[in-house]
């Protein structure tokens, strides 16, 4: 399992921790990331909650330039996230090497700039036209994802770009100020069906929960203990150790919480 540790540049990210605003704090940071465990390194400057403010491409390129720089004076493959096609186009130039595409490359810019490259893609499941404007899944969420993919699979394969995505079921993302009781219940779902998802021979890569509380950490140990090949972590290390766990056949208690990361 491979880890993308988060660096947000998104001052209306929650995971205040591990936002940076220029070159030499985002080389810092992704150092320590890098140090806990991390392989890789996810940027992004625009939130998907929903009270995020929205960011146009000349801002949000402003924002993730010097913070850019520096992650990738660090040598390792660092993905943009973002569901804007010129952002993506100017990281990418920048030396950004994989495409978190946040607007599940619904846009036909988005998957043309995606054939054009030679870079893996990220591809999340999402009902609507971007982050901040979702649906709620009626139904059995699984088979929805599943019928989904489905169908981008057959676009991605008309582009050319099949064989060089990797599918995220998209539990990073959710509709506007959904309780969590209800989108605990939506992913745990999704997380016991991610199994459905091998079908597509794809690489499976799964965004992790940050927040300490035990039944996120439940939610982490499903995810880690189906031996996805990627996962995006704030927390490498924490992830690091439970996955070591689960391995060893001695999960740790999901009331082992960390501070500092609320």
């Amino acid at each position: 399992m491979e880890i993308f540790g988060v660096v947000n540049a998104s001052l209306d990210s929650l995971a205040k921790f591990s936002v940076v605003s220029n070159e030499e704090e985002a080389r810092k940071y992704g150092a320590e990331l890098l140090s806990q465990g991390a392989d890789h390194l996810d940027l992004g400057a625009q939130a998907s909650h929903g009270d995020a403010s929205f960011v146009d491409p000349d801002e949000e390129w402003s924002i993730l330039e010097k913070p850019l720089k520096g992650l990738l004076s660090l040598g390792v493959d660092v993905a943009i996230d973002t569901w804007q096609v010129d952002t993506a186009r100017k990281a990418l130039d920048a030396g950004a090497a994989v495409l978190n595409a946040a607007d599940a490359l619904q846009a036909d810019e988005m998957i043309e700039l995606a054939a054009e490259r030679e870079i893996q893609v990220v591809l999340p499941f999402m009902l609507g036209p971007d982050p901040r404007h979702l649906k709620h899944v009626e139904g059995d969420p699984v088979q929805v994802m599943v019928d989904w993919f489905d169908l981008q699979l057959e676009r991605a394969t008309r582009w050319g770009i099949r064989d060089r995505l990797v599918l995220d079921p998209g539990t990073g993302f959710a509709p506007a100020h959904w309780d969590w009781e209800d989108r605990f219940k939506y992913q745990k779902a999704i997380y016991l069906g991610l199994d459905r998802l091998r079908r597509f021979e794809l690489p499976i890569y799964v965004p992790i929960a940050w927040k300490q509380t035990p039944d996120r950490l439940e939610l982490v140990d499903l995810v880690l203990a189906q031996e996805v090949e990627y996962v995006r972590a704030h927390i490498p290390k924490q992830i690091r150790e439970r996955h070591a766990a689960i391995r060893d056949g001695v999960p740790l208690p999901i009331s082992d919480t960390w501070q500092g990361y609320e």
